[in-house]
C-alpha cells in the first residue's frame, strides 16, 4: 500500500493517488462494551423481584436473567452478572457468565472482575453501592446506578455511549477533586 502511494506521488499521478485513497475501505472494529452487574443490587430495585427474593431467591435470580436476556438479545456486549451466595439451580446467560460469591460478598468479585479487564473504559458497571460506584469511577469505568439500569430495562433502550449521562453536581465536584481540577 505504501509503495503504491509513493509511486503515485513520485509520478505526480494525482488521479492515481485519489483512486487508491477512494478504494480504501477501513473496517473499524466496533468496541464491545462489557457490563458488570451487581445482581442482588438490581433485584433490590425491581419491586416484583423483591417480592420473589423474600420467598424464593432462585426465582428472583431467574427473573433477572430473563430480563437481561430479553434486553441484550440483539446487542453486541459482554456481560458478567454477580450474585451474593451460592448457586442453586444452574442458570445460563447467553451473552456472558454468572458469578456466585459463595461465602464472600459479591462486591469482592466485582472489584476483581473490573481489575482484570485491560480496557476499563469499555466497562459499564451497574450498581448502586457507593463504594463500588466510586471504585468503578476511579478505574475509569462507566457507572450506571441500578435504578437507572432498571429504567433502561423497562424502556428497552440502551444508553447511547456517545451521549454520556450528565453526573450530579456532587459527582462533578468529586471528579474535580480527584483529578485536581479547579
Amino acid at each position: 500500500m505504501v509503495i503504491i502511494l509513493r509511486e503515485s506521488v513520485k509520478g505526480k499521478n494525482l488521479q492515481g493517488l485519489l483512486n487508491v485513497i477512494s478504494s480504501l475501505t477501513l473496517k473499524v472494529k466496533k468496541v464491545m462494551i462489557h457490563y458488570i452487574i451487581d445482581g442482588n443490587n438490581v433485584i433490590g430495585k425491581i419491586p416484583e423481584l423483591v417480592k420473589f427474593q423474600k420467598k424464593d431467591k432462585q426465582r428472583a435470580r431467574e427473573q433477572l436473567v430473563y430480563l437481561l436476556q430479553n434486553y441484550f438479545h440483539n446487542k453486541t456486549i459482554g456481560l458478567t452478572l454477580h450474585f451474593d451466595g451460592y448457586e442453586n439451580i444452574p442458570l445460563r446467560l447467553s451473552k456472558g457468565k454468572i458469578v456466585y460469591s459463595g461465602k464472600k460478598a459479591a462486591d469482592y468479585f466485582i472489584r476483581e472482575n473490573v481489575e482484570v479487564i485491560k480496557n476499563r473504559k469499555n466497562i459499564t458497571l451497574v450498581t448502586s453501592d457507593n463504594e463500588l460506584k466510586n471504585f468503578g469511577k476511579a478505574c475509569g469505568c462507566r457507572v450506571i446506578s441500578s435504578e437507572d439500569f432498571v429504567a433502561m430495562l423497562n424502556k428497552g433502550k440502551t444508553v447511547d455511549k456517545e451521549k454520556p449521562e450528565i453526573g450530579s453536581k456532587s459527582d462533578i465536584e468529586e471528579f474535580k477533586r480527584l483529578f485536581d481540577v479547579k
